[in-house]
């Protein structure tokens, strides 16, 4: 069975994998669920991909065909998902984290990345990463930051993967002013406005909308509410944090919603000349971090209508 660190602060509760990439098992308020919960067969296996949160580092989303192009060298990354043809996520959440601090309402986790044999195809830059969880009686705080532990500077990127409890009348809001289309493995294409048909810029019930794409121009706070329980969160970030990934996949009871500081393959886009793709670089001994907060309050339960 994993590991859990448990945070309290009145009648909100968070439940924390060190060990399963400092990933969210659970998070409360007042006994009602405000990210997915964790199904128990994930725990006892440790499996992330079903947790409630999980941290993105030293990238967001996929590197095309899980080749880093970068400072004209090409480095070959591992492809954790045998389903997708591309690296994914960075390697943070799939890595043991170690607690060097806990408080009833507080934690701070950190994971060291020597990118030497084989951790180097995971990402092949040295770095260490801390994330710190604050849990307030209607909100969690978590800020992550990555410091470049070795002597070459590499580009990077962060961001989190929360995961929210999603039927037919939870409403969903967001403004941003472009999304990317993609292609078949969800690889970035092409630059638009928002169509009406993704546009949630007024709050509405996702019903049957499907959603696998990253938006530029984010203006945070996100709203995720859930009229049929009485309860709304807000999702905010740092401003380093433009852009939003929204997946809400078909027949599926969850959504997430996803700040993160970069586009799909920002750095291999970069490389080949793009501008404006989010992406960053992390000179040696340089650090860099960034806030997300999930925000609680009761929500109103009159809002039913699809």
């Amino acid at each position: 069975m994993t590991a859990t660190l448990e945070l309290r602060a009145a009648g909100a509760r968070v439940m924390l994998a060190p060990e399963v990439g400092a990933a969210i098992a659970a998070y409360e308020w007042h006994g009602q669920p405000v990210l997915r919960p964790t199904p128990g067969s994930a725990l006892a296996a440790g499996d992330v991909g079903h947790f409630s949160c999980y941290p993105l580092l030293p990238f967001s989303n996929r590197v095309a065909h899980a080749r880093l192009h970068w400072n004209k060298a090409v480095y070959a990354l591992q492809r954790p998902l045998a389903s997708v043809p591309h690296a994914i996520h960075g390697n943070g959440w799939r890595r043991r984290w170690t607690v060097v601090d806990a408080a009833p309402a507080r934690a701070i986790l950190e994971l060291a990345h020597a990118a030497v044999g084989e951790s180097s195809r995971e990402w092949p830059f040295a770095y260490r990463a801390r994330q710190t969880f604050s849990l307030d009686t209607d909100s969690l705080a978590m800020t992550l930051s990555i410091a470049n532990a070795g002597d070459a500077a590499f580009p990077f990127g962060l961001g989190w993967h929360p995961f929210f409890p999603r039927n037919a009348l939870t409403r969903l809001g967001f403004a941003a002013t472009r999304i990317w289309h993609t292609d078949a493995t969800l690889l970035p294409t092409r630059c638009a406005r928002v169509p009406a048909k993704w546009n949630f810029e007024a709050p509405r019930a996702i019903a049957a909308t499907t959603l696998d794409h990253c938006f530029a121009g984010w203006r945070p706070p996100a709203t995720v509410a859930w009229p049929d329980r009485g309860l709304a969160a807000e999702i905010s970030a740092d401003a380093g944090c433009d852009y939003l990934v929204v997946y809400v996949p078909p027949d599926c009871d969850f959504l997430a919603v996803e700040p993160v500081t970069h586009m799909t393959d920002a750095f291999n886009r970069a490389a080949a000349g793009a501008t404006a793709t989010g992406t960053r670089m992390l000179a040696p001994g340089a650090t860099f971090s960034c806030t997300m907060r999930i925000s609680v309050s009761p929500g109103a339960r009159d809002a039913v209508a699809v």
